[in-house]
C-alpha cells in the first residue's frame, strides 16, 4: 500500500512540475539551465548534501528517538488542549466530503509539490544564492523541528478529540494515507507543525523572489495557506503548532539568508589550490637556497 501511495504522489507531483515549468519558469530559463546546470549544481552541492544528511538524521531519530523523548521530553498534550480547547472543531462547521477531500489533497499532494517546485525554479536562476538559501532553510526547519520533537511530547487533536474529529479525520476519509504519514513522522510529534513551517518558508521565498517569478508568488501563498489550514481541519495539529510553525519559518529564513554566502566552499578550495601551487613553486627555490647555504 505504501508503494502505491508513494507512486501516486510522485506521479501527481511530476505532472504538476511539468505544467509549472512551462507556466512559471519559462523557455529562456530552461534553455540556460540545459547549458549551465553543471556549475550551478557544483555551487549548490554543499547545500544539497547538508539537506540530505539532515533528512537521513531525521529518519534515524524518528525511529530511535522514542527512548530519548521518554527520558527527557515534556508531555504537553493536556497543556495545549487546556490553552486552546476545541478551537480546531470550528472547522467541523464547514466539513463536507468535498472539503475533506480538498484538504486531504492539500495535506499530501500539494505539500509535496510546494516543497519540490521551488528547488527546480531557483535552480533555473543563474545566481544560485536563493537556491542555497532555500535548501539551508529547509535543513534548519528539520533540525530545529526535530529538536522540539525530542523534547516536546504532544499528540494532535485527532488523538484527543476522536469523536469530534470524525467528520474531518484524514484517515476516516482516506485510510491509505496512514501508511505515508507514519513513514514521515510519529503521532506524538506535532509541535511545531513542519507542514506549516516548510510551506510558510516557501511562501516567504516566493515573496522574496517575486521579481523573478511574479506569477508564482500568489500561487505559492494560496497553496501554502491551504496546506496550513489542512493541518487543523484534518485534526493533525493544534493551532498552537501552526503558530509555532509560522515562527519557525520566519526564524529559518532569516538564519538562512544570514548564513549563506558568509562562507564559500568554492573560495576555500581555490585558496587551498593556490596554497598548494605556491608551495610547489617555492620548492625549487628553497632547494637552490639550501644548495647556496
Amino acid at each position: 500500500m505504501l508503494t502505491q501511495v508513494l507512486t501516486r504522489v510522485a506521479l501527481v507531483v511530476a505532472l504538476a512540475l511539468v505544467f509549472s515549468l512551462a507556466v512559471f519558469i519559462g523557455r529562456d530559463r530552461l534553455a540556460s539551465l540545459r547549458t549551465e546546470w553543471r556549475p550551478r549544481l557544483r555551487q549548490s552541492a554543499p547545500a544539497f548534501a547538508l539537506l540530505l544528511v539532515i533528512l537521513g538524521l531525521n529518519r534515524i531519530m524518528r525511529q530511535d528517538g522514542y527512548d530519548i523523548s521518554q527520558a527527557y521530553g515534556v508531555h504537553m498534550t493536556e497543556v495545549f488542549y487546556s490553552l486552546e480547547g476545541d478551537f480546531v472543531l470550528l472547522f467541523r462547521s464547514i466539513a463536507t466530503p468535498e472539503v475533506t477531500t480538498f484538504f486531504s489533497v492539500s495535506y499530501v499532494y500539494v505539500y509535496a509539490f510546494v516543497l519540490v517546485f521551488p528547488v527546480v525554479a531557483y535552480f533555473a536562476l543563474s545566481n544560485t544564492v536563493v537556491l542555497r538559501q532555500l535548501l539551508t532553510a529547509y535543513s534548519l526547519n528539520y533540525v530545529i523541528g526535530l529538536t522540539f520533537y525530542l523534547l516536546v511530547i504532544a499528540y494532535g487533536p485527532r488523538n484527543v478529540m476522536i469523536e469530534g474529529m470524525d467528520a474531518t479525520h484524514l484517515y476516516y476519509a482516506n485510510p491509505e494515507y496512514i501508511h505515508l504519514t507514519t513513514e514521515v513522522n510519529q503521532n506524538r510529534n506535532v509541535f511545531p507543525s513542519l507542514h506549516t513551517s516548510l510551506s510558510a518558508t516557501v511562501a516567504i521565498f516566493a515573496y522574496m523572489t517575486r521579481d523573478q517569478y511574479r506569477a508564482w508568488f500568489p500561487v505559492a501563498v494560496g497553496l501554502a495557506t491551504s496546506v496550513i489550514i489542512s493541518t487543523m481541519y484534518l485534526g493533525i495539529h493544534w493551532a498552537i503548532d501552526v503558530v509555532a510553525g509560522l515562527v519557525l519559518a520566519a526564524v529559518c529564513v532569516v538564519l538562512a539568508t544570514q548564513l549563506v554566502g558568509r562562507w564559500s566552499l568554492s573560495a576555500l578550495l581555490k585558496r587551498v589550490q593556490a596554497a598548494g601551487q605556491s608551495t610547489a613553486a617555492s620548492g625549487p627555490n628553497r632547494e637552490q637556497g639550501d644548495d647556496g647555504a
